[in-house]
């Protein structure tokens, strides 16, 4: 056994590769292991896969991936210098050595709902494979390529950051042939430290596409991506109104977006203009890559959005848009005026603590407030210790309990329509169970 212990001491990511693809399941948690797969031993604040790899091998797994060599018992372990790394650079190893076009996909917002609908779109034509949920970060990044497939001809990998240099290591790690960035908005402010922050950070996808000669994909219509992009020849960009890129025409939302493309309606199930922009980069990767505009209209017509993402929810006579999966001030800002933009009498906003706002918290969460207010909805709900700081003229809640409390003895009456929108923290689709 002490060769062959050698040997996966000093094993190289070619031949950790080979091992890969003979047992292509990948887990870095004990809960999830299946038979065969191959156990990741991560490490963090508050765990060490290291002190778990002899139980995923008993549950199942083939081989544990391990950078404590105290914990080495058998030909099953194989010792690395580090975990993590040794999973980035297997991910990168394997993506290059398949045939699939990565497309890398960042922004402030509307990164997940556009990655679905670009996948959804992609489909029609191509074998893909994308990012699983929001699994968006220097683990979820390589577990995404690590799914790529003998047969994956297209991967939408969806890349995310609240720091600098995030985006630019994530770009390294998945290495795309194509990028996209939705928008530049007020998200994780307190470790981009400012909007020009924000723009900088995420732009690191730009840079490494510009750098290594890659394609891009824009929003023409948004001036800072236009700045940035200037004439590199490569971009190919979708607008409203400027000829020299692919034109959408956008319908409206009242509540559902539609847009027009080529002389053919598209009616999505998305509610909010905010959502136009995640419709048209669909249309417009679909295009290029040569998917039927008649498969690219069946396709975003069938996405139905979940987990919490702009979901249409009919309950005790009210249509309630919930959309507590995330916050931050731009895409706050964007679902109180949609929600004002809807027909109807009376509108109910619940609006929960946007989080990773630093030292603007309480500038942002007073303009929220302020913006509630002024759109002269029937009720207003601001919930959390950001919210329930300021000085405002809606109703204020500290915690989800003390608004439980509130409508337990002042029900909600009448019918109308309701917004639920907050920071993942906050989780306020649990308002759905107080109506």
């Amino acid at each position: 056994m002490s060769g062959l212990f050698l040997y996966f001491c000093f094993m190289k990511i070619a031949d950790l590769h080979s091992i890969f693809l003979a047992f292509p399941k990948v887990c870095t948690d004990t809960r999830n292991i299946t038979k065969g797969c191959i156990f990741f031993a991560l490490k963090g604040e508050n765990f060490n896969g290291n002190k778990f790899a002899s139980q995923a091998l008993h549950q199942g797994a083939k081989y544990a991936i391990i950078d404590e060599k105290a914990h080495v018992e058998s030909a099953s372990y194989i010792l690395v210098d580090d975990v993590l790394k040794t999973l980035q650079e297997l991910a990168t190893y394997h993506r290059n050595q398949s045939r699939a076009k990565v497309i890398g996909l960042t922004g402030s917002n509307g990164k997940t709902t556009s990655k679905e609908l670009i996948n959804t779109v992609l489909l029609k034509k191509y074998k893909t494979i994308a990012t699983v949920g929001n699994l968006n970060n220097h683990i979820g990044v390589p577990l995404t390529l690590l799914s790529i497939q003998a047969d994956t001809e297209i991967a939408v990998v969806e890349m995310g950051a609240n720091h600098q240099k995030e985006i630019e290591f994530l770009s390294e790690i998945a290495q795309p042939d194509f990028g996209y960035i939705t928008n530049f908005g007020k998200a994780h402010l307190e470790g981009f430290g400012s909007e020009q922050g924000v723009i900088k950070g995420k732009s690191e996808l730009y840079d490494y596409l510009l750098s290594n000669k890659q394609n891009v994909f824009l929003n023409a219509d948004d001036p800072i991506q236009i700045e940035k992009l200037g004439s590199y020849i490569k971009k190919f960009g979708f607008s409203t109104e400027k000829q020299q890129f692919y034109k959408i025409e956008f319908l409206g939302a009242n509540p559902f977006v539609a847009i027009k493309v080529e002389g053919s309606t598209i009616n999505s199930q998305l509610i909010g203009s905010y959502n136009f922009t995640n419709c048209a980069i669909a249309v417009l990767i679909g295009k290029y890559f040569g998917v039927p505009i008649q498969d690219i209209k069946a396709a975003i017509e069938s996405y139905v959005p979940e987990n919490n993402r702009s979901q249409i929810i009919e309950k005790n006579g009210y249509r309630i848009i919930l959309d507590a999966y995330n916050a931050n001030p731009t895409s706050m800002e964007a679902a109180l005026k949609n929600l004002n933009a809807i027909e109807g009498e009376q509108k109910i906003a619940f609006l929960g603590d946007m989080f990773e706002l630093g030292e603007t918290a309480p500038l942002e969460h007073a303009n929220i407030a302020n913006l509630a207010a002024e759109l002269n909805f029937s009720d207003v709900y601001l919930i959390g210790e950001n919210f329930n700081s300021i000085i405002t003229s809606n109703k204020t809640f500290k915690s989800f309990d003390a608004v439980a409390n509130y409508l337990e003895n002042n029900p909600l009456k009448g019918k109308g329509t309701l917004l639920i929108k907050g920071s993942r923290g906050m989780a306020l689709e649990r308002i759905l169970d107080l109506l």
